[in-house]
């Protein structure tokens, strides 16, 4: 018989409806429940395309014995850490505090007020590696209730404090210079591979935020360092076995320095942060391979992330079915030389044959992962060749056959605009029409879907069920950026529209007079036992980070100097430590580099030539308005057929050709 999971939106809790542990969601129902009955709380945190979740779920929470235990001895609670952002924060701090380190599956046992006392992650079956076994940690806290009850509240008390404690940030700090943005790329350049790219060692995750910085370094200040370093590690992101080489994508991290071995989970967000620094590596140094990679990524969201009605799912798993009826990790994308020699012969005069393949894609017949192969190229020439992207092609549609891992389809409205403002910029920046077409219909399809007619926005929806919980401040920030890009792509004055209406509920929700950053929950969401705040940028952009780029590029076009005022204030709070710490801070050194000095493009009249010039360059301190005129300043006394550029109120000559507007702009 299915649990209370069986009618929610995650697909992850869904997973979990039909264990023999009786689960709740997280709210006040399982809150009730373990004071009316005395008991722990045992908390179990997760997400759909974890590993370990599902290792940890197949040894424990699908065995009678151990879910009998859990049923008797606490009230149970799952939690998808995608749609519960607040819960998840707040019990991962705890973790953290307790253990010194992180991670999915969490597991917490909390009072029934919701006061964690004891933390940790993943629990074996049996005891090994110095880790108890699972039923065995159950046994424990239980004796630990009934017998040292006093104890475990003293824990719970101090803990319960460490977590209400406000960050220490300096408050009334002047607004940072872009000495601290020289100051964040030699902290990042200190931290980087040379060798194999990216940061710091095993395992890897793409960073793609402070690869992104050091491209605008370069632009800025002509860096050399910057670009050297920014390229050595999308080239070898690019060639190593993280980045999907026949389905475009790219995997969450790599377990090895050499981005060769992936954690083969693929997460909307990820693919949606790494279409920007290729895309902007393509823009400043024309390398075709870096198009295709952007190319690559895009179709693979669209093709194996949409879902029904036009939103994109979250996640694709790890894990997927293989011929010995198990579910193994990577299954779905590793390969012997001989299934390669079986789809690809020979060759003939378009296709390459399959010795070549094998060649290039690094094949082995030991292989590289479990006696199979990963697909990889050698860092070195990374552009498919006519012959090579054909065979390429076979072997796509050969994987196609096979059973595919399993598909997180809630949508998630941060994460879909964060996809969508990529989306936006790269269909400008190309000239592609398709891109365009799916840029539009995925903006309609979240003002349709995840707004609710008072206009409160929501987190997560999923076809069947509609949307459901409340929208964070990170779900209103990439909103307002993605709106303001879809209105620099199509020229719609609507899109700034929602974009305002966004921005206000942003600010009324998130943020109270006396505070220079916001509130990770809004006003009307329930209470937990503290309010959280994402200060740093981490696997996504924070709440802070994305709001401060967002609202100074919406204030001019709405002339709204308001907004303006909120992003200085979040940018003089986090900006000192955002150049000391910048892994912490990179998406939040964009909106340092925007208040020193952002430019506002104008284009009036029908004038594509002039239009093409600001939106297929990269100008990333620039905002862009053409098409439909927009109410207040920035329109004030122009003049159809020419283009303005304007700085801190100054503009200069009105330019009627490209050449003219191509000088102009920085």
């Amino acid at each position: 018989m299915a649990n209370r999971l069986a009618t929610e939106t995650s697909p992850y809790l869904r997973q979990h409806a039909d264990n023999p542990v009786d689960w709740y969601p997280w709210g006040p129902e399982a809150l009730a429940a373990a004071r009316d009955r005395d008991r722990p709380i045992l908390l179990s945190i997760g997400y759909s395309a974890c590993h370990w979740c599902h290792v940890m779920a197949h040894e424990s929470f699908e065995d009678d014995a151990t879910a009998a235990l859990m049923n008797e001895l606490f009230v149970c609670v799952k939690v998808d850490r995608e749609e519960r952002p607040d819960v998840d924060a707040i019990y991962m701090e705890a973790t953290v505090a307790m253990t010194g380190h992180g991670g999915w599956p969490m597991t917490c046992f909390l009072t029934p007020a919701g006061e964690p006392f004891y933390c940790g992650t993943y629990f074996p079956a049996e005891p090994r590696g110095g880790m108890p076994s699972f039923s065995g940690l159950l046994r424990g806290i239980d004796e630990a209730w009934r017998n040292q009850r006093n104890d475990l509240l003293e824990q719970s008390d101090r803990l319960t404090r460490h977590l209400r404690r406000d960050p220490s940030l300096p408050e009334g700090r002047d607004l940072p210079g872009v000495s601290t943005l020289d100051e964040a790329e030699a902290v990042l350049l200190d931290s980087h591979d040379a060798a194999w790219g990216g940061f710091g060692g095993a395992p890897k995750f793409p960073q793609s935020m402070s690869v992104d910085f050091l491209l605008r370094q370069h632009r800025r200040t002509g860096s050399r360092d910057a670009l050297a370093a920014a390229i050595r590690s999308l080239d070898a992101m690019a060639a190593g076995g993280i980045h999907d080489h026949l389905g475009g994508g790219f995997a969450r991290y790599s377990v090895d320095e050499r981005w060769l071995v992936p954690h083969f989970e693929k997460m909307l967000y990820d693919n949606a942060l790494l279409i920007r620094p290729y895309l902007h590596a393509w823009q400043l140094t024309g390398d075709l391979s870096y198009l295709e990679v952007v190319t690559g990524t895009i179709s693979y969201v669209l093709r194996d992330l949409g879902v029904a009605e036009g939103g994109l799912a979250s996640s694709e798993d790890a894990d997927s079915p293989a011929a010995d009826g198990h579910h193994h990790e990577g299954s779905f994308s590793i390969w012997t030389p001989d299934e390669i020699r079986e789809l690809l012969g020979t060759g003939d005069d378009h296709i390459a044959g399959s010795e070549a393949v094998i060649a290039w894609y690094g094949v082995t017949e030991a292989g590289n992962f479990e006696g199979r192969n990963i697909l990889f190229r050698p860092i070195g020439e990374l552009q498919r060749p006519a012959d090579i992207e054909a065979a390429r092609a076979r072997l796509f549609d050969a994987r196609e056959l096979r059973d595919r891992p399993g598909l997180d389809d809630k949508v998630l409205t941060e994460w879909n605009a964060l996809f969508l403002a990529s989306l936006a910029e790269a269909a400008g920046a190309t000239g592609n029409d398709d891109w365009r077409t799916a840029a539009v219909t995925l903006a309609d399809f979240l003002v349709r879907e995840l707004r609710r007619p008072d206009g409160r926005w929501m987190r997560s929806w999923q076809l069947g069920v509609g949307a459901r919980h409340l929208g964070y401040a990170a779900d209103y920030a990439a909103l307002i950026d993605a709106f303001v890009r879809v209105y620099e792509l199509t020229g719609e004055a609507r899109w700034v529209s929602e974009a305002v209406t966004t921005a206000d509920g942003l600010i009324e929700l998130f943020s109270e007079a006396g505070t220079t950053s916001l509130w990770t929950t809004g006003s009307d969401a329930e209470a937990l036992i503290t309010r959280p705040r994402d200060l740093q940028d981490n696997a996504t952009p924070s709440a802070q980070s994305t709001a401060a780029i967002a609202l100074l590029r919406l204030a001019p076009l709405a002339d709204r100097p308001d907004y303006t005022v909120v992003a200085e204030s979040i940018l003089a709070l986090l900006g000192e430590v955002a150049g000391r710490h910048p892994l912490g801070f990179a998406h939040l050194l964009g909106g340092i580099e925007l208040a020193a000095g952002l430019d506002e493009v104008v284009v009036c009249g029908d004038r594509p030539d002039l239009v093409e010039v600001v939106t297929r360059g990269w100008y990333p301190n620039a905002v862009r308005s053409w098409g439909e005129a927009l109410e207040g300043a920035l329109w004030e006394g122009r003049v159809d057929g020419l283009a303005y550029v304007c700085r801190q109120s100054t503009c200069q000559l009105p330019a009627g050709t490209a050449e003219e507007l191509r000088s102009q702009l920085p």
